[in-house]
């Protein structure tokens, strides 16, 4: 509760007698009572004082109290003060309105009556104090407030501080995973290509085949590791796009299958396939949409102990088509469903074997199945009980559909059609000699380079049908040294290919921009890139 502070009450007469009399009347109030004997008496008091109420006589000689009221109201220290008139004449209506004029506030005749004049000063003093105090609550509202703001301010200011560290600090991240994906993809290329020359020189001698078959196997699942860090990164950033095209099912299937085949005959599990004997034509990424039904089948294998079953199946229903991966494997817990799906997520099942991976696989599947418009939910009746994941996806309007011709099944083809000259460059040597090996032992004449500025001074003096490009080239990178060989008149008709780790987006983007007719992310098979450039020239 706020004290009560006494205010102070100017009283103005210039007869003694009076001013005695408003002093015995008013000092019961409790006030701080200021006499003077005149005008200018009362303006000195004022100069010093601040005022709650003036009671001023109307007729003193040398300032009436109608002057003296006026000079108060131009004050600004003394607007809210409160003027009293007393008068011991007579006073007309025009007298009184004079009086309200100069700022004057009510009037009271003489003979003074004490009850009446000390309730009137009573209410103004009120009036005055608690004005003074609503300011006085108002200031420290208005400084609470301003502190608040300050302090919300600051707290703001830090939040903003924060967010752009959080934004730089997942930047950082995304360029840390594309580097380390492109450094991770690097020592496979090699990898790949001599697994490639071993399956050439040892042409299924004794053992060998299946050492190489191990070696190519866990290649395959190491570059699908890769692959899902960048898979992560574009998915906290919600950059995870489609590129939609009119497919058959039966092609997503089957492509699916072939990247899991070696993993499902290492471990003798039986397939089941259930699929549909007609195209069924759907709107859909075709890579993305693979590496669902492949990532499914996957978590199969892993989670389905040697000698059990796994069954396939795909239907066209009214709704839309119908996809079913089930296992006779290790099974959900219920405690795991609700999590099932979340990113980095890993059952923690102590009677089960440990399986490893990232727990990124399902959360892309989800992702990339909401993205073409469909739904995933999984099942399992309980431990070792196995599991079924369905998916369920659009497919295309009926008039759509009965457009749709299914794509023909490529025919095997053999790889090097014809002799040609080949430019390899890649600053990692390993990876340049083997896969010029490679291509040497295909009948073509090829050269290698390891970094951009030899690379453009080799193609000048070769004149290469076709150049197998690193982007992170020393000296040069790759994207400079593509738009330096098409500047050039022979460099015009070169077919240029980016052989690199780098795979995002935006990598492919800028190797168009150079003038690359192709991508190719790290470790690419040697039957690929001889496929690539037979196609190019042809």
């Amino acid at each position: 509760m706020i004290p009560r502070e006494p205010v102070n009450i100017l009283l103005v007469d210039d007869q003694p007698a009076k001013l005695l009399s408003y002093e015995a009347i008013l000092t019961p109030l409790g006030e701080r009572l200021i006499k003077a004997g005149s005008g200018k008496e009362a303006l000195e008091h004022l100069l010093r004082n601040e005022v709650a109420v003036v009671l001023i006589d109307v007729n003193m000689p040398d300032l009436d109290g109608f002057e003296l009221a006026t000079l108060i109201r131009q004050h600004p220290r003394h607007q809210r003060a409160a003027i009293i008139f007393v008068s011991a004449i007579h006073l007309t209506d025009i007298d009184r309105l004079r009086g309200f004029e100069c700022g004057g506030v009510d009037y009271v005749p003489v003979p003074v009556e004490s009850e009446i004049l000390r309730a009137r000063v009573s209410v103004f003093a009120d009036l005055f104090r608690k004005t003074k105090q609503l300011e006085m609550l108002n200031r420290e509202l208005e400084q609470r407030v301003a502190e608040r703001t300050s302090e919300l301010n600051a707290a703001a200011g830090r939040l903003r501080a924060s967010e752009a560290a959080l934004r730089e600090t997942d930047r950082r991240k995304d360029e840390f995973l594309a580097m380390l994906a492109h450094e991770l993809r690097n020592p496979l290329a090699p990898i790949r290509n001599v697994v490639d020359l071993l399956r050439q020189q040892l042409n299924g001698g004794a053992g060998t085949g299946w050492s190489l078959e191990v070696i190519e196997r866990q290649l395959a699942h190491l570059t699908r590791l890769v692959d899902d860090l960048l898979d992560v990164s574009r998915i906290t950033r919600g950059n995870l796009e489609l590129r939609p095209e009119t497919a058959d099912l039966a092609d997503i299937l089957n492509a699916a299958l072939e990247g899991i085949r070696p993993e499902l005959d290492a471990k003798g599990l039986e397939l089941h396939l259930d699929t549909a004997s007609t195209p069924v034509a759907i709107r859909a990424d075709v890579v993305r949409l693979t590496q669902v039904v492949r990532n499914l089948l996957n978590n199969a294998v892993k989670f389905t102990r040697s000698g059990g079953s796994i069954w396939l199946a795909a239907a066209r229903g009214p709704e839309g088509v119908r996809i079913s991966v089930r296992d006779s494997g290790q099974g959900i817990r219920g405690e795991d469903m609700p999590r099932l799906f979340q990113m980095f997520y890993q059952s923690r099942n102590d009677m089960a074997p440990a399986t490893g991976g990232l727990g990124i696989g399902l959360a892309l599947v989800r992702q990339i199945v909401e993205l073409h418009g469909g739904t995933v939910e999984a099942s399992s009746p309980g431990a070792d009980q196995g599991s079924e994941f369905v998916l369920r996806l659009p497919i295309l309007e009926p008039r759509a559909e009965g457009k749709f011709e299914p794509r023909p099944r490529p025919q095997p083809q053999p790889a090097e059609q014809a002799a040609r000259r080949i430019l390899i460059v890649d600053d990692n040597q390993d990876y340049a000699e083997s896969l010029a090996l490679l291509f040497r032992r295909g009948g073509n004449e090829v050269m290698t380079a390891y970094d951009g500025l030899a690379a453009v001074d080799a193609a000048k003096a070769f004149h290469p049908d076709g150049i197998l490009l690193d982007i992170g080239l020393p000296l040069l990178d790759g994207y400079h040294a593509a738009r330096r060989i098409r500047e050039e008149p022979w460099g015009k008709d070169i077919t240029l290919v980016a052989v690199t780790g780098w795979g995002q987006e935006h990598d492919r983007r800028r190797s168009r921009e150079a003038g690359f007719d192709a991508h190719l992310v790290k470790p690419v098979k040697h039957s690929e890139v001889a496929k690539l450039l037979a196609a190019r020239a042809s």
